[in-house]
């Protein structure tokens, strides 16, 4: 069971890492330049998205 979650952490954290890349692409590409838009979307992404994907490992243990 903890293995479970540990990989489904890590799949979490770098799908927001990769997320964030792509989102910080789409929004400041043109303004920023692709590659310090990859870089901070990147670093501002994985923010969020281990917040989430915690919170929402937790919820599951708690209702499973």
């Amino acid at each position: 069971m903890v293995l479970i979650l540990a990989a489904a952490f890590v799949v979490g954290v770098v799908c927001s890492l990769i997320g964030g890349a792509l989102g910080g692409v789409l929004v400041g590409g043109k303004d920023l330049g692709a590659g310090l838009a990859a870089t901070m979307g990147g670093f501002y992404g994985p923010l969020a998205g281990v917040a989430g994907v915690a919170i929402g490992l937790i919820v599951l243990v708690l209702i499973h």
